[in-house]
């Protein structure tokens, strides 16, 4: 069965909000602009990280049971593969830069956008309860260069540990830092135990929770029609405010877009809705940067009753098979030849798994939501090999006929 999940596509995508009152007496005041112009680094950073959204959601959604709800935060895995192209060399970071749409931007460029980004976005609305925060746990035995750490630290504001992994506590300490970040929404990220083939994690985790700007009626959330993309219909509690409020909407051809604010504004939920439940599939695989782009330069003020589905939605994949079908299969372990070279002097690192979950809840006060991805780190394994360091027997034949010529068994080499 189809779930019809246009409602719920912006809230997929990673949309996040904010607090506020319904009252206008009490309402913030509206933030309608940055608190300073994005430079040229930044704007660019925004788009590549945006068009890896729509690609990374895409591809996950055509790998995806055509059933199931959706919910990702492309940033959490953009910033958490970010720490790990900071460690890329040769092949692999060619491959990671044009699958994380970063062709054009040196790597300095990155960096240095990613962290006025996290700035910009963590005081952005004092009025949301909003964590970005990025870590880096590594095993003792494993060296890191100095360069690579200073840079996990500068740019992506992370939090660096040497760990043992062989502990019973390694992975409840990196999962208790998860929880810790998330509001305990995303209670582990990492499994118990450490699996022996990892020698690192680059984990990125986001939490937010903030009110709409006009909260909907508790009083007046009944059950309501959902059509599923098959046409059959099931029941939902639907939410709506009891009046027209004004909000954000496009009408696009076969799409209607909604822009409904949380708090101050700044942060706002991009709901694109379909006009047939069956045209959920072509608008999924037809979502890009500039199409979004277009819808969201272009939305106008109306006054209208809306209706919205109150849910919770909890959703966890690995992203390896999506990744390698974006371009970037050299850097798994899988591939034999990952080449992290910035990372660790030798160079022969490689993603073991790229893990990721997801959770949010959506009702008439407003939106919690959070996310965090593990980028598991292996060593690429050494080619296969056989050492004849004890007794052996062996033979001397003729390969194509199968006769032996010789046999002997060799107990010590150094005798006679």
């Amino acid at each position: 069965m189809r779930a019809y999940v246009g409602p719920l596509l912006a809230v997929a995508l990673g949309v996040f909000g904010a607090r506020c009152r319904e009252a206008p007496i009490t309402a913030p005041r509206p933030i309608t602009s940055l608190p300073r112009a994005l430079d040229a680094g930044e704007s660019s950073l925004i788009g590549a990280d945006n068009r890896f959204a729509f690609k990374l959601f895409g591809e996950i959604a055509r790998q995806a049971s055509p059933d199931s709800n959706l919910f990702i935060s492309p940033l959490s895995a953009a910033m958490a593969l970010g720490m790990a192209y900071d460690g890329a060399a040769g092949s692999t970071q060619a491959e990671m830069q044009r699958a994380l749409e970063l062709t054009g931007m040196t790597l300095d460029d990155v960096n240095q956008s990613y962290r006025s980004l996290i700035a910009l976005l963590r005081g952005l609305d004092p009025g949301v309860a909003f964590t970005l925060a990025n870590s880096v746990w590594y095993r003792p035995s494993l060296t890191l260069t100095p360069e690579y750490l200073a840079a996990t630290r500068t740019y992506f504001d992370a939090r660096v540990q040497s760990l043992d992994f062989a502990s019973p506590a390694a992975a409840p300490t990196i999962n208790g830092w998860v929880s810790d970040q998330t509001r305990g929404k995303i209670p582990a990220i990492v499994p118990d135990p450490v699996p022996d083939d990892v020698v690192a994690y680059l984990i990125n985790a986001i939490y937010f929770k903030g009110d709409w700007t006009i909260q909907f009626d508790p009083a007046r959330t009944k059950p309501g029609p959902f059509t599923l993309a098959h046409g059959a219909q099931t029941s939902v509690p639907m939410m709506t405010h009891g009046r027209t409020v004004t909000i954000g909407l496009l009408h696009d051809g076969d799409v209607t877009v909604l822009d409904l604010p949380y708090n101050a504004g700044a942060f706002t939920m991009t709901i694109a809705l379909p006009h047939q439940p069956g045209g959920i599939d072509s608008l999924v695989a037809g979502l890009t940067e500039e199409r979004w782009n277009r819808w969201t330069a272009a939305l106008d003020s109306a006054a209208l009753e809306v209706h919205l589905p109150k849910f919770t939605l909890a959703y966890a994949l690995t992203m390896n098979a999506a990744l390698k079908a974006l371009g970037m299969p050299s850097a798994f372990c899988d591939s034999g030849h990952g080449d992290f070279a910035r990372m660790n002097p030798t160079g022969q690192l490689c993603i073991t798994d790229v893990r990721h979950k997801a959770f949010v809840d959506v009702n008439e006060e407003g939106t919690e939501a959070a996310a965090a991805t593990a980028v598991g780190i292996g060593i690429v394994s050494l080619p296969p090999s056989v050492v004849v360091d004890r007794p052996f027997v062996f033979a001397i034949r003729e390969r194509l006929s199968g006769t032996i010529l010789f046999l002997g068994r060799v107990m010590n080499p150094a005798g006679t």
